[in-house]
């Protein structure tokens, strides 16, 4: 595989796999909202609320199903998250000032220009705590509707919307972390620290096994449950801990592997039974299997399997559970919340990130990407405003009142959809 090759292979595969998801997930999403304005509020209401209990002994965690996905599932989601952002810092588009200088001024627009109008134009002190709501920037939609443009867009364009929503995501994680914890306790955080810089020291000893640290993220998110800051955090902690060197170069996997094929091969002439392998072509396939789980570093490996499930499976779970919205004439009562995110979402993406990255190319801190224009920026800009699974996400935390949920989730389904459709049809018309 060439060096090129190996470095842009991983994103081919991911915007791939974020067509089908983000299909899914739209898919997902209308379907619940049809579904619970149609009859079945009751029933799906029910369901989320559903006690679910585990322990062990005297330890028990018990749990309304909504919140197991919320602070269980979405820890995963977290972890992934956590994973990228870890490659990215160290490997990828935000190694280094040139690379990471366009994304972060675009992701820092993409965040603070949203909270400012959302503060701006709300008037109402009992839902300022939303202010967050509109800052977060969902990836799988936005590069979905690129896909959906096929080749005509720049891998540049793709790789730029990619690095600054990873920003924007690490900002939010950030403001969960601060803004949104209550209650804390410092004993269960710094235990939780403790098992953490153990992982760390294992890491850096080149001393990671799987098992362990499984075990050690368990710990670690309950401690972190318990402790009053949001325990999907935990998956974050975690997934800078997972190592990203590989346990072979790739000139010695090469070598030792066409020795293992060969092997191999010298097997295949010799009797044996008709549908299984011998016991020394066994021996060799294992050895295959090493040899192929060494060349991948703990990080690309987890991430590599882990994102499918992510995408296939946690976020659509994550979508049905949250998106299930009973509109009535209820619902207009605080019309005015879900206005004003759907404007924080559009305008303050939009402008934040097109004002940010022209301010930076302009004072020449950063360089335009490559085959792309500044229109095309902003346009993406405007995809930005796509906020779903986060936005959703933070506004469980910032409401209790759940005629102040409903109304946040209206305005980020309504600013998200005009946010996506306005993004797809204007990138359609500009590029060739």
């Amino acid at each position: 595989m060439s060096p090129v090759k190996f470095i842009t292979e991983p994103f081919d595969r991911f915007f791939k796999q974020e067509s089908s998801s983000s299909i899914l997930l739209l898919g997902v999403t209308l379907i619940t909202l049809i579904g619970v304005n149609v009859g079945f509020y009751d029933l799906y209401y029910n369901l989320l609320h559903q006690k679910l209990t585990f322990g062990i002994g005297n330890f028990t965690l018990s749990k309304s199903l909504i919140l197991w996905i919320n602070d269980g599932l979405m820890a995963i989601f977290f972890f992934v998250i956590g994973l990228e952002i870890k490659r990215e810092v160290l490997v990828g588009e935000l190694s280094s000032v040139r690379k990471a200088s366009l994304p972060v001024f675009a992701a820092f627009g993409g965040m603070l220009l949203p909270v400012a109008i959302f503060l701006l134009l709300n008037k109402t002190p009992e839902t300022h705590q939303g202010w967050a709501i509109p800052m977060a920037t969902d990836i799988a939609f936005t590069l979905g509707i690129l896909k959906l443009l096929g080749k005509r867009v720049p891998y540049a364009l793709k790789i730029f919307l990619t690095a600054f929503a990873i920003v924007d995501d690490l900002g939010a994680i950030l403001v969960i972390a601060v803004f949104y914890s209550s209650s804390i306790e410092i004993a269960l955080i710094m235990s939780a620290l403790g098992l953490f810089a153990v992982m760390l020291v294992l890491t850096y000893l080149g001393l990671f096994n799987k098992y362990l640290y499984f075990v050690l993220s368990i710990i670690i998110w309950i401690l972190f449950l318990k402790s009053g800051i949001h325990a999907t955090l935990a998956g974050v902690l975690v997934a800078f801990a997972i190592p990203i060197r590989k346990n072979i170069k790739v000139v010695h996997f090469q070598e030792q592997m066409q020795e293992t094929v060969n092997e191999f091969k010298s097997l295949t002439g010799k009797l044996r039974p008709k549908y299984i392998l011998t016991h020394e072509q066994m021996g060799a396939v294992n050895q295959m299997d090493e040899l192929t789980d060494r060349i991948q570093s703990p990080l690309q490996h987890l991430e590599n399997k882990l994102h499918g499930w992510v995408a296939f499976v946690i976020m659509p779970i994550f979508a049905f559970a949250n998106a299930g919205v009973k509109i009535d004439s209820s619902s207009f009562a605080n019309l005015d919340l879900s206005l004003i995110i759907a404007a924080s979402l559009i305008l303050g993406n939009v402008i934040g990130i097109s004002l940010f990255s022209f301010l930076a190319i302009k004072l020449k801190m950063a360089n335009l990407p490559d085959n792309t224009s500044f229109k095309q920026i902003a346009i993406t800009g405007l995809l930005g405003g796509v906020g779903f699974t986060m936005s959703l996400f933070i506004t469980n935390l910032a409401f209790d009142n759940q005629a102040f949920i409903d109304a946040s989730k209206i305005g980020i389904l309504l600013g998200s959809l005009i946010s996506g459709i306005g993004g797809y049809l204007l990138l359609k018309t500009t590029l060739k």
